[in-house]
This record gives structure tokens, sequence and C-alpha cells, in this order.
């Protein structure tokens, strides 16, 4: 065999191997080697937390992870990473599936969806009582300014339904919170469970307002494009079932009871439901 052969059958050899990690997330797959993986993100309750003691995991995510794979006969692996990197990771096969995604056009050339396991309404987080009952149209102002972390699905509210408003863009959610917390900005653009635990844990950055009209999102599942339609069927069916008969709410709320946020605290017009 030349030299020119060696090298092809290398490198036919290395994609069918790169193939083979992309198509990762099949049912067979995860049975085979007996556990789901998923990423997780540090210190982003409610979806997920992990204890520094013990190393953890847990929150609604986490849960409804857990409850797939306990449907799978599988154990749950969480592998920690970013919100920027956990689509990363479902397109390479590092993962089988990503939890709490907002469903975008652009995330949808890059990942396969479920269908969705609830529904996220975006919301302004102020301190401000003059911007209460306020519509997107009346905020949508550059006497106004508002606070979002860069590249989130809120970022791209803001683009979309703010673009007169004077926008602050950071880098995380935390530097947002401090541009409210110290004046810079009238009112943090987030959504709404994050923005319940938000209000809760950072008091100086006001109350959760809601826009009209309410702009709802889909939080679904990612999958790998390369995976089965029998393994996609199958996360969607799961995602349709709890979320219809209320699993999924349950497991929402659960994980915001140590804030003190009951679904009592969900402002009018919010449903998990869509």
């Amino acid at each position: 065999m030349n030299l020119i052969s060696k090298i092809c059958g290398v490198t036919a050899l290395a994609l069918t191997l790169l193939g083979t990690t992309a198509a990762a997330g099949t049912i067979e797959d995860i049975r085979g080697r007996g556990v789901l993986r998923i990423p997780a993100i540090l210190n982003e309750v409610p979806y997920f937390s992990k204890d520094p003691r013990t190393g953890e995991w847990q929150g609604f995510a986490i849960d409804m992870a857990n409850d797939i794979a306990k449907t799978l006969d599988v154990k749950l692996e969480v592998v920690e990473s970013s919100w920027s990197n956990a689509i990363l990771d479902v397109q390479s096969g590092k993962v089988d599936m990503a939890f709490a995604v907002t469903a975008t056009p652009v995330r949808a050339m890059s990942v396969s969806f479920s269908d969705p396991t609830y529904y996220n309404s975006f919301v302004l987080i102020s301190a401000k009582d003059e911007l209460k009952n306020k519509t997107w149209t009346e905020l949508n102002d550059p006497q106004y300014t508002f606070a979002v972390d860069l590249g989130s699905a809120q970022d791209l509210i803001t683009q979309q339904y703010l673009p007169k408003a004077n926008v602050l863009r950071f880098k995380t959610r935390d530097e947002a919170i401090v541009a409210v917390s110290t004046g810079k900005a009238d009112g943090l653009v987030n959504t709404m469970l994050n923005g319940l635990v938000i209000s809760k844990k950072a008091a100086t950055v006001g109350a959760v307002m809601v826009p009209t009209p309410i702009l709802s999102t889909p939080s679904v599942i990612a999958l790998n494009y390369g995976g089965d339609e029998t393994f996609k069927s199958f996360v969607s069916a799961w995602a349709e079932y709890n979320r219809r008969i209320g699993n999924n709410q349950t497991w929402i709320l659960k994980s915001l009871e140590p804030f003190g946020i009951t679904l009592a605290d969900m402002p009018v017009g919010f449903g998990f439901g869509g």
C-alpha cells in the first residue's frame, strides 16, 4: 500500500469515528453504555445546582433527566458545561441531550428539538414602579436602559422588541444583575423562572414584571441530528406526556421551593403549558 493510500485510509477511519461520535444518542447507544449523559451548568438555579460538599446535582432539569434515565433503565451521568457549550456538547456527541434549551431558529441549525417540556415567558425585573404594566412598545424608548446577558434568548428578545431602548449587554448574568442593582440600568430582561429566583436572591434588583403582550417561548430538549427518529420520538413523547399531566410543573415548583416561590407567585397570564 503506498503512502497516499495509507493517508486516505487513516482519514477515512477518522471520519468514520467522528461520524460515530456525532451520531451518538440513540436508545441502543444509551442502553449499551448504561448511562444517559447530559450537560449541567453550575449555579443555574432552578435548572441546575451542585452541592459543593457532596458533588450531587439538583434542580428540575436533573429531576427530568433522572426520570428519562429511569424510563430507559440506565443511570444518569452529568457533564459539567455552560449554556454556550451545551449545544456544542450535544452536536459533538459528548452528551446525549441538553435540557432547558430555548428553541430558536439559529440553534435549530445545529441541533434537533424535542416537543416542549414547558413554556417560559420573558419578563422585566426592576425596582422602578413606573415600569409596571407597560407594554414592550412603551418600553422600547431611548429613555430606558436595560441589562441583559450577551447571546442569550433574552438578548434576542431585546434586539427584536427593544431596538430603540438603551441595552447594556454583559458576558454574564451576574454582571447584568449588578448593573441593575447599582442603578446603571433600569431593569433586567430575563425569563420568568430566572426572574423569580433573581428577585428573591437580590432584592435590590426589584420585582418581576410581565410586559404585554406576553412573550412565551418553548423550552425544549436538544438532541443530536445524528440520532435516529425513534430516539427523538421517544424524547418528544416523554416531554409531551409529562407536560400535559403536570409532572414537569411539579418538578419546576419543587426546585423553586427553597426560595419560597410557589405557584401563587406566578404572575397572571403565565402558564407552564403554553
